[in-house]
């Protein structure tokens, strides 16, 4: 268990299999993993989709920041849903990490420290 605001969290899983959803052709996979490890609930969101070049890396959690408009297989969006989950998380004293390869996917991980007096088998 963690403390936090429900609505915010919830926002921030939909955000992240949202753009799973988006970068993730027809017949590729989508993994969501919650688990425990070293006093924190971890949250992992991986896919197999188009990845994001290692330039990027650094300046997607920016607002309005977007890779390139040709990548998404739908129109709109406007940069925000991963500055959303960055504030989100910060503001949950949760940290949000990005791993990603060009062709080969990308892996989203949120460590956010369990609440007081949780209990839970890692």
């Amino acid at each position: 268990m963690v403390d936090g605001d429900r609505a915010r969290l919830k926002q921030v899983v939909v955000n992240l299999l949202d753009n799973a959803i988006k970068y993730t052709p027809g017949g590729g996979s989508i993994v969501l993993d919650v688990h425990p490890e070293d006093g924190y609930a971890v949250l992992d969101v991986t896919d197999s989709g188009i990845g994001i070049p290692p330039a990027a890396l650094p300046h997607v959690f920016k607002r309005f920041y977007r890779v390139d408009d040709s990548r998404s297989r739908e129109p709109g969006g406007a940069g925000l849903g991963l500055s959303i989950v960055k504030s989100i998380c910060t503001a949950h004293g949760a940290l949000v990490e990005v791993r990603s390869t060009p062709g080969a996917g990308s892996a989203f991980r949120i460590r956010q420290p369990l609440a007081a007096g949780s209990v839970c088998g890692s």
